[in-house]
């Protein structure tokens, strides 16, 4: 039944149920509690109609209150249907997605199964597959263990035939196998260095050029020939008489007192003043240039003569070695530094004037230095003193290197400068930058062209020397020593030597002469390997 059907038969049964006990009340009351068999009267049946309306009226209100008691249950009712529906649709379809999302997973559970077994089938495959490699590869290191017992066997079977062949012995054919395996590496090398000098050269040359040039073109000084005469004019012959003196003893108390040997010879008006020391040697010429204009010539007046000319000299030195520092910039140097510089100008090498050299090279350095920002006065005040030693070096033994070093740090000169004197020449590793600059300073003022000469012996044996060492190499023809020593022509015979072992040649060259020859600038070394064909036309 229907929640509608309930509610009418309860209320039904509930107005029934009030009409009975209304009318039960009814008849208590008219009765009086007594049962008798009289009639009512007129007053109990008007109160008993009263009492019946009443409790009808009451009926109906119990009615109506049921009815609305009813219709309230009806709508609740209605209103827990309708949740109850929609629950259901939220279940259904909360039922239905599950059933959905169960699907899904059920169908990517069964493509993750397919894909392990696919990989499972691919891996299987792979591992087929490297065991056959493994199987093949244990196949092929037997082959190659039976063809290395093979190849030793040839290889001792070719040594054996070598040695009856050739009729060398194991350790003569070892020393050929080495030196065939030197000439290679020094083939490879080769063209490795090649190879690296040009990309060096591509970068380096730039700006090395740049810098070169642009200090050798800014400076240029003059150069004094080296000498170790000295030519004085004399107004008259008869002078030279008065210069010997009575029995020789003006000419013998000059040399004793000056340690200058006096030529007096058939030159006309001039006398020669011969000394290795050139401070001495100008000391002797103004003091006998004195004694000529004064013409009282005697032992106690040259002594006189040559106590004013060595103070006078000094004086000369120490101005020379001022301007030196003035033209440089430098005004912080001991006296005794600045006074044994001023003695360099009477000193030369190769030709060229030292004084000049160093401060050429103070301004070498300088400019090379602003190049590579640096610091400017530090090089050229190691440019300048590099050579400070060349003072000293008739009256201390030793390098002049290391005697300017050491003279240098006994004045008060900062470490970096002493160090760049004493490795200019390499006789002390090379630590600093400073150094390396004063090397090259040095270099690029005494190798410039025109900047020293050397003597006709010297130069000679330096060419003959450069010729026997190109010449001592296997496969060479001819050596030309051309451009005064300055570059080697080395002519090859193009059918015992290719053009890896011509450049292999020049370099050996180059490191041959530069190990065993002293020399400025620098010299170029040319392998020649020419290769002619020639035919008549009949």
């Amino acid at each position: 039944m229907g929640p509608l059907v309930v509610v009418l038969m309860v209320a039904v049964l509930v107005l029934t149920f009030g009409m009975i006990v209304a009318l039960l009340v009814v008849v208590r009351r008219t009765s009086g509690g007594v049962p008798g068999p009289a009639e009512p009267s007129p007053e109990q049946l008007e109160a008993v109609h009263e009492e019946l309306e009443q409790a009808r009226e009451e009926a109906l209100e119990i009615r109506s209150k049921a009815e609305s008691d009813a219709e309230e249950i009806l709508r609740r009712s209605a209103g827990a249907a309708e949740s109850a529906a929609q629950l259901r649709r939220e279940v259904e379809e909360e039922s239905r997605t599950l059933k959905s999302e169960l699907k899904e997973l059920r169908a990517d559970l069964e493509r993750r199964e397919a894909r392990l077994a696919e990989r499972e089938q691919r891996l299987d495959e792979e591992a087929r597959r490297q065991s056959e490699r493994d199987r093949k590869l244990a196949e092929t290191e037997i082959e190659l263990a039976g063809r290395r017992e093979e190849l030793l066997q040839a290889e001792e079977e070719r040594r054996a035939v070598l040695q009856r062949v050739a009729g060398l012995t194991a350790d003569q054919a070892k020393a050929e196998l080495v030196r065939e395996i030197e000439y290679q590496a020094k083939r490879e090398a080769a063209l490795i260095i090649r190879e690296i000098e040009g990309e060096a050269r591509k970068e380096g040359e730039k700006r090395a050029t740049k810098i070169v040039t642009l200090a050798v073109q800014r400076l240029a000084a003059e150069q004094t020939a080296e000498s170790v005469v000295s030519v004085l004019h004399l107004p008259g012959d008869e002078m030279k008489g008065r210069i010997i003196g009575r029995e020789g003893r003006n000419i013998r108390a000059f040399e004793s007192t000056t340690g200058v040997n006096l030529i007096i010879d058939d030159t006309p008006e001039a006398v020669l003043l011969s000394c290795f020391d050139p401070v001495r040697r100008e000391t002797a010429r103004l003091t006998l240039e004195k004694l000529v204009l004064d013409g009282r010539i005697h032992p106690q007046r040259i002594e006189e003569a040559y106590d004013r000319s060595r103070q006078e000299v000094q004086d000369l030195c120490a101005r020379a070695g001022e301007d030196a520092l003035v033209e440089l910039g430098i005004t912080d140097m001991h006296p005794e530094l600045t006074l044994l510089l001023g003695q360099l100008r009477y000193r030369t090498s190769y030709g060229q004037n030292v004084l000049r050299h160093l401060v050429e090279s103070a301004h070498i350095a300088g400019i090379m230095a602003a190049e590579l920002k640096l610091d400017v006065p530090l090089l050229k005040r190691c440019a300048l003193l590099h050579d400070i030693g060349k003072a000293l070096t008739h009256e201390v033994e030793g390098s002049h290197a290391l005697i300017g070093a050491e003279i240098a740090r006994r004045y008060g000169e900062e470490e970096d400068v002493v160090h760049a004197i004493e490795a200019h020449h390499n006789e002390v590793e090379v630590r600093t930058v400073e150094a390396v600059l004063t090397q090259a300073a040095d270099a690029i003022s005494g190798s410039r062209p025109g900047a020293r000469r050397e003597s006709l012996e010297a130069y000679v044996k330096r060419l003959e020397r450069l010729e026997q060492i190109a010449q001592s190499y296997e496969g060479v023809d001819k050596v030309f020593a051309m451009q005064a020593g300055r570059e080697i022509r080395v002519m090859v015979r193009p059918d015992a030597i290719d053009d890896i072992q011509a450049q292999v040649i020049a370099r050996d060259v180059a490191k041959q002469v530069e190990e065993e020859l002293t020399y400025p600038g620098q010299i170029r070394i040319t392998v020649v390997r020419e290769s002619r064909a020639t035919e008549f036309a009949r």
